[in-house]
Formats: C-alpha cells, structure tokens, sequence
C-alpha cells in the first residue's frame, strides 16, 4: 500500500533527524564541532499515477551547518591575537628590567657622576676617589645586566621558534592526511562532518602560529598558504619548515615544499611566529645595538678624557703621570661588555689638567660635563648622554602600550568571532530540544499511519471471508 509506504518513509527520516539531533546534543560541549541536521524533501509520484499526492520523504544528505566566512574570521582573528602575544610578553620584561631602580642605567650613570661632584670638593682624597671607583662598577654591572637579558631574550626567542617550527609541521601534516581522508570518505558516500571539523580545529591551532589563508578544492580538498602565498598544505602534501642558525647567534626561517625552497621573512609569516621575528629584528635588535653604543661611548668619552689628564702620585712633591684607562669594553662579551680595568686604584683617576698640580680637578671637570654632551645613538639620532637612556625607555614603553592595546583588541575580535561562529555552526540546546519534541511527533504520526493502514488492510481481508 502507497500510505504504508509513505509512513514508512516519513518514519526513517524522523529517525535520522532524531540520530542528528541526539548527535548534536551530546557535542555540546566539544570544541570546534559543528552541528548537523538531515535535509528532506518530498519524493514525487510515480509516472502514470494522477491521483498519487506522492510517494513519501526521502533523506537527500546530512547536512554540516559551517558559515565558511566566519571561521575565516575567526582564524584571522587568532592570528592577529598571536602576533601581539607573541611579543608582549618579551615587551613587558625588558621594560620591567629597564625601568626597575636598582637595574636602570641612567641610575648608574646619575650615581656615578654625583660621585664625580664629590670627589670636586676634595680631588686628592683617596676616599672619594675610590667612591668614583665603585659606581663606576655598579654602572658597568647595571650594563652588563640588562645586556645579559638582551642576549637571554634571543636565546629564548631561538627556541621558542624552533618550537613552534616543529608545531607548524606537525600541523601541516595533520591537515595533509584529513586531506586525504575527508575526499576518501565524500568519493564513498561517507559522512565527513567528524573529520571536517577536525580539520577546522588544526586550522584553527595552525592559524595561532603563523597567518594563513585557506583555499577550498572541488574534492572536498583544501589548500593552506602563508599570507605571502607560500604553501603549507596542497591536497594530502605538506611543506617541511625549518630553522637555520646564522653566525651571529639569530635564525633564518626556511621553507620546503616539492622541489621549491623559500626564505621567509616576518612579514610573510604573521601570528605568534611572525611577532616573534617582528619583536627580534624591531625592537630586541635595535635596543641592543642602542646600549651597546652607549657603553662603547661611555667608555670611550671617560677613558680618552682621562687620557688627557695627569694621575695622584703616591710620592709627595712628585709630579702626576698621564692618566689609565678607568674601563674596558668587548661588545663580544654578553657576561662582561663593559668592565674596570684589571689592577685599577683611586690614585690611577687623573682629575688634574697639569702633571704639577697632582690635587688639582682642571680633568675632573671635564670628565663631569661628559654628561652633558651630544653624542648619536641608533635609533634616537642626536642626544645627550644623560637623555639617551631615558629615551630609549620611553619608547620601549610607547611601544608596549600600543602592543597591549592591540592585544586587548585582538582578544576582544577573537571572542566576538567565537561568538559569531557559534551562532550559525554551534549547538543551541533549546534549538535541539524543539528538534527532538518536532520529530519525535513526526515519528510517532507515521507510526500511526502504518498501524492505521494495517487495521484498513485487515478490514479489508476481513471482507474475504
């Protein structure tokens, strides 16, 4: 009978939407997953039957509810999230470092040359002198530190890129083979809603490492590029990344793919991996060149102005020598860039301007206006070396506010994004308890088409006999 057979069919489709519906349910609370309903529609009547309304429902396909554009947003938004983390955390460091009393640099210098004051008022007086002495090494120690955590944060920054390096390639890989899998499982007539939204949630892992953009393919396929349009993942291959340390201590980024090689650069890169080598080559680089020419310079200016100075004889009535050199500097040394000179005594500090006025502090006084003087720091231009330090602090913590004020944004894109894709894609437990009531009805009407049909077929064998 047609009605037994619309019923029938009218009840198998009830099910698979109540299979759907259950399905979406007990995901509630998976990450990434998207929900999934069954699509009817009417199956016509039979050719040569007029007076058919039809022959029952049919289950066309389960459909995955996926708005594509909003997870592109929200993959966008993850990766601008990474770039500014990524660098944040390096920021907020050496701006604590920097601005911290007890390790500023221009502490250290204001401490050494209110040493050089005093010592003005009594130039002979070996007390004083080795006053000069001793803040000159703490303001050496106070370089020496923050150059220590200048050269820590590149060996960080190195490992963490090997990392994420090693993430990037796993993920590709993973991607790659869902690849595979999901045009396996759409050529055979198979369900992919499970590994499509697997592949989404690597996409998702991927896009917090490096910023990409994702090409669908007619096969169910998808293709994974950089931002510069290198590629990551084409069908079930993946790129291989890789690092390649450079003789002075930083790391080129290298990428495989086939036959093609390529070299990329922060700018190609985008997310965590990218802020990274922005962070390194914008900000860590140039403050580490910047204090570097201010040891070097502070060295330098004090040595060559003692040069021209005469030194305290330990003999009465003797007449001072030519001065020493009160620091050394190696720009090759993390641990020790600028330090005392080995053997150095508070007679050796030639304050006198003339070798018959061993008391005198003609030299000392010039050596107090070094701090007044111009001098050229990358990065700032022109400045004097009492500004110079101050304002390279003042730009690292410019910086760290417009990072964190990019941050805060970036957090607050990423979670409207989540927001926005669970609003088409997520699972509504009101929406999917109104399905389960809707088709449940729809299943127990059917059922009662067929137990009607039934009693209307046994009345009608009755009739026979």
């Amino acid at each position: 009978m047609r009605m037994m057979q619309n019923a029938l069919a009218g009840a198998l489709a009830a099910q698979a939407a109540l299979n759907a519906a259950s399905q979406n349910i007990s995901n509630v609370m998976t990450p990434g997953y998207s929900r999934q309903g069954v699509v009817l529609s009417a199956i016509a009547p039979s050719v040569g039957d007029p007076h058919s309304a039809g022959s029952g429902v049919d289950i066309q396909s389960i459909r995955r509810f996926n708005d594509q554009y909003r997870s592109l947003q929200m993959w966008q938004a993850s990766a601008n999230m990474g770039e500014s983390a990524a660098k944040q955390g390096y920021l907020t460091q050496l701006e604590q470092v920097m601005s911290a009393s007890g390790s500023s640099i221009s502490g250290g210098l204001d401490n050494f040359y209110a040493a050089l004051g005093a010592a003005s008022v009594e130039p002979s007086s070996l007390a004083l002198r080795q006053g000069v002495i001793t803040e000159a090494g703490a303001m050496a120690q106070r370089f020496n530190n923050l150059n220590r955590v200048l050269s820590a944060q590149h060996a960080s920054i190195n490992e963490q890129r090997t990392a994420l390096v090693t993430q990037v390639n796993s993920l590709g890989g993973s991607i790659a083979r869902l690849n595979k899998e999901i045009v396996a499982a759409t050529a055979t007539g198979v369900n992919p809603s499970g590994l499509l939204d697997e592949r989404d949630r690597k996409i998702d892992q991927l896009s917090g490492l490096v910023d990409v953009r994702v090409v669908n393919q007619n096969d169910g396929a998808i293709s994974v590029t950089l931002r510069a349009g290198q590629p990551l993942v084409v069908g079930d291959s993946s790129s291989v990344m890789s690092t390649e340390a450079q003789l002075d201590g930083s790391q080129l980024i290298k990428l495989s793919f086939a036959q093609e090689k390529f070299t990329l650069n922060g700018g190609s890169i985008g997310s965590q991996l990218g802020g990274l080598n922005e962070y390194e080559k914008n900000s860590l680089k140039p403050m580490e060149d910047a204090i570097r020419t201010l040891a070097s310079e502070v060295a330098g200016r004090i040595n060559s102005q003692l040069a021209a100075g005469f030194d305290l004889p330990t003999t009465a009535g003797a007449a001072g020598t030519p001065g020493k050199a009160l620091f050394v500097f190696d720009a090759q040394n993390p641990e020790a860039m600028l330090k005392l000179r080995p053997g150095i005594v508070a007679e050796d500090l030639a304050f006198a301007s003339a070798a018959d006025k061993p008391g005198g502090s003609g030299n000392l006084q010039k050596l107090i206006d070094i701090q007044s003087q111009a001098l050229t720091v990358p990065g700032l231009g022109t400045v004097t070396l009492s500004d110079a330090y101050a304002q390279l602090l003042g730009r690292l913590a410019s910086e760290s506010q417009q990072n964190q004020s990019s941050l805060a944004t970036a957090k607050v894109v990423r979670s409207q994004s989540e927001q926005d894709w669970k609003s088409t894609s997520g699972v509504n437990r009101d929406e999917e308890a109104m399905n389960i009531v809707e088709y449940q009805k729809m299943y127990q009407a059917n059922m009662k088409v067929i137990a009607i049909a039934n009693q209307l077929f046994d009345s009608t064998l009755a009739m026979f006999n």
